[in-house]
């Protein structure tokens, strides 16, 4: 075991130099890293949230779909669209199987639920859909069933053809560490494996076993040979790179660590992404996204509202914080951290 507590420089100074040390207080690796500081990033992060005003329609602040969602998991998906929409999106859409759609609805009248992913013209009816949205979230609640698997490398293709920002996490990682290419070389897309997913993805890319004692330097190569996918990978502290830059996310959580966060991550991810690729795309230099990169600024700024919602709900709940309180700290934690000056 590695003792990564000195990573927290790089997320909170602005540090060129950064080391992981192991339990007998040894450097290990010594890694140069971004000279963006935690609050350069934040920064980064305010200048592209679309601001409210009276003018705006529904649907100008985002339009986010969750793929997944089956008659075992309802609830991922739902953790997922519902955390879009408290972000800040305007419309959530949930595509999931016909058994699971009723549970779904039952969650949140806010929620755009769609029993369609097990149908036989699924693909079809979720590409329709497509060029309305402004991001897609793969993998929620999805499960292993190999025709809906099938179905969702249809889907991704079809996306990719759009241009769609895509984040893949949970059995959407599955999928991918089956057939890699489906994401490989697509910049648009953003994979959050936690530790065990990151692993099997890592041997299943490279060939080998990752070595835990680099884990930048792992990352850095994975997301290099997938064709600088951005990978987030979850831990004590996130690990954030496109295999060129790198972030690392060393925000507070908690030690508390309860099923359904890594939705809560997806579905913001899903709303910062569009935030973030629309300043790209509108040109906006001021806001300094140049720096990082759209997908990293979404990532990081996503990992940083995660722990801190997880930091809050802990404090008011202790050992007996689930995902549902941590989503009802996402208000307080989106003003602590991009709304006050």
């Amino acid at each position: 075991m590695f003792n990564l507590t000195k990573l927290k420089i790089a997320a909170r100074i602005p540090a060129h130099i950064i080391n992981i040390v192991d339990n007998n207080g040894h450097v290990r690796s010594t890694f140069l890293m971004s000279t963006l500081s935690h609050s350069h990033v934040i920064q980064i992060a305010k200048s592209v949230i679309p601001p409210l005003h009276h003018g705006m329609h529904k649907g100008q602040a985002g339009r986010v779909a969750v793929l997944g969602g089956c008659q075992e998991y309802t609830g991922a998906p739902y953790f997922a669209a519902i955390t879009a929409l408290k972000v800040g999106a305007d419309l959530s859409h949930v595509f999931c199987t016909s058994s699971a759609a009723t549970v779904i609805k039952s969650y949140s009248p806010e929620l755009i639920v769609h029993p369609v992913l097990d149908s036989l013209t699924a693909v079809t009816e979720i590409s329709q859909w497509l060029p309305r949205f402004h991001s897609l979230v793969v993998g929620p609640g999805l499960g292993r069933d190999e025709q809906l698997l099938e179905i969702v490398s249809e889907v991704i293709q079809k996306a990719r053809e759009q241009q769609l920002p895509i984040v893949i996490d949970a059995d959407g990682l599955f999928l991918v560490t089956q057939n890699p290419d489906i994401i490989r070389g697509y910049t648009n897309a953003v994979l959050t494996p936690n530790v065990a997913e990151f692993d099997r993805l890592y041997e299943r890319v490279l060939g080998t076993k990752q070595d835990p004692s680099e884990p930048i330097a792992m990352a850095k190569e994975l997301s290099k040979q997938l064709g600088h996918v951005t990978v987030v990978q979850k831990g004590s502290h996130d690990i954030i790179t496109n295999g060129d830059k790198v972030l690392v996310c060393s925000e507070e959580g908690s030690p508390r660590r309860c099923g359904g966060q890594g939705d809560l991550l997806s579905g913001a991810l899903g709303t910062f992404l569009f935030w973030s690729k629309q300043a790209v795309d509108s040109n906006n230099e001021s806001c300094g996204i140049d720096q990082c990169g759209y997908t990293l600024c979404a990532a990081y700024a996503s990992c940083s509202l995660t722990r801190l919602c997880n930091k809050m709900a802990f404090r008011e709940n202790g050992r007996s914080t689930t995902t549902t309180d941590m989503i009802a700290q996402i208000s307080k934690a989106f003003i602590t951290l991009y709304e006050k000056n």
